[in-house]
């Protein structure tokens, strides 16, 4: 079975590749177009918008859909009712990270797996819980650029991990890809990567 990773995410290509998972990367430019305001709905939906998008751009690369999978997501933060994308600009970044400091907020990314026809959508939830942060330690990580292509202007895995006091559920997902579950889901739905 051809795998195909509708991300350019270097995080998604670094866990898929870490577990062992062959892949192959084909991008996803449709225009997204939320109509959900609840966060799990939101990533499931823009994964499913991913997917499909890519499904036919592999579909029309290799001509036969019966051996492609083709696996969408989008990771979005959530605090209270606010969804924090990746931030417009520096400000954006700070205003998110001032917010978020001292609270813990949820990390959603929505999976979407399609495969001969056969479409699969989750969401995974991670709570993550932050120690307080000052607003030069704020400034200070804002200015090394890192947050800027980050949902909720952050890297678990980066720089900003010194200030996470606590999460509760699966790691990966925070930093973008819930890859224990989604194998979890493939082999309940019969499908194996």
């Amino acid at each position: 079975m051809k795998v195909i990773l509708g991300s350019a995410s270097p995080r998604r290509k670094e866990i898929l590749s870490q577990a062992g998972i062959a892949f192959e990367v084909i991008v996803s430019d449709c225009e997204e177009r939320i109509t959900k305001s609840v966060p799990a709905e939101v990533v499931e939906e823009l994964s499913r918008q991913k997917s499909e998008d890519v499904w036919k751009k592999a579909v029309l690369k290799y001509g036969s859909d019966d051996d492609l999978l083709v696996i969408g997501a989008d990771t979005i933060v959530a605090f209270g009712h606010t969804i924090y994308g990746k931030p417009k600009d520096e400000d954006d970044a700070v205003r998110m990270l001032k917010t978020l400091s001292g609270a813990t907020h949820q990390v959603y990314t929505g999976v979407t797996v399609i495969n001969a026809g056969r479409t699969l959508t989750f969401s995974e939830c991670t709570d993550v819980t932050m120690y307080d942060v000052s607003d030069e330690e704020i400034r200070a990580y804002v200015e090394s650029g890192e947050p800027m292509d980050k949902a909720g202007a952050y890297a678990i895995q980066g720089g900003y991990a010194r200030y996470i006091k606590e999460i509760r559920g699966e790691y990966n997902n925070v930093v973008g890809f819930p890859v224990a579950r989604m194998v979890h889901e493939l082999r309940k739905n019969g499908l194996y990567v």
